[in-house]
């Protein structure tokens, strides 16, 4: 009996090619959950873009689900660490603005409800931010809430407070 050569093993298993398949339509699912304008920032080739635009445009679960594993075939072809990284830094940019907004929102409850204390410690945390106007801003605020009006001043208060945390 000839000796046959040992078999070269694979370099991934299958269950490996499996999982990056996956990983690959889980990236290609985070991009058609974005917006023209965050695709566009992402450098995308033109054919994985095509792609993604189609399967927004589908309806069927069943297309969508094909259309997936069509768009994780076209990143199996490119270099994908780009785009993710780029799509990483877009849903990081996402949570931070969260996080701020809902700072902001705090800060406004705060200064209508707690009145100069929580003033005064936010002009000792923003020394920037001016005390006349922050004062008639809250002013206005507690008497629309007081008075049961909607006369726009939180969301004034609120516009300034973003724009002074911001800095």
């Amino acid at each position: 009996m000839p000796q046959s050569e040992p078999q070269q093993p694979d370099k991934e298993s299958k269950s490996q090619r499996k999982k990056d398949m996956l990983a690959l339509q889980r990236i290609g699912e985070s991009l058609m959950k974005l917006n023209e304008s965050q695709l566009s920032a992402i450098d995308l080739p033109e054919s994985l873009l095509t792609a993604i635009q189609h399967a927004k445009s589908l309806t069927s679960n069943e297309a969508k689900r094909r259309q997936l594993q069509y768009i994780g075939k076209i990143m199996r072809e490119i270099d994908h660490k780009n785009i993710q990284l780029s799509l990483k830094r877009i849903q990081l940019g996402h949570k931070k603005s969260t996080v701020q907004f809902h700072q902001t929102e705090q800060w406004r409850d705060k200064l209508i409800s707690a009145g100069d204390d929580a003033l005064n410690y936010f002009l000792s945390e923003h020394p920037e931010a001016e005390r006349q106007q922050l004062r008639q801003l809250t002013r206005k605020a507690k008497q629309d809430k007081k008075n049961n009006k909607n006369t726009g001043a939180e969301k004034a208060l609120f516009k300034y407070l973003r724009i002074v945390l911001k800095e």
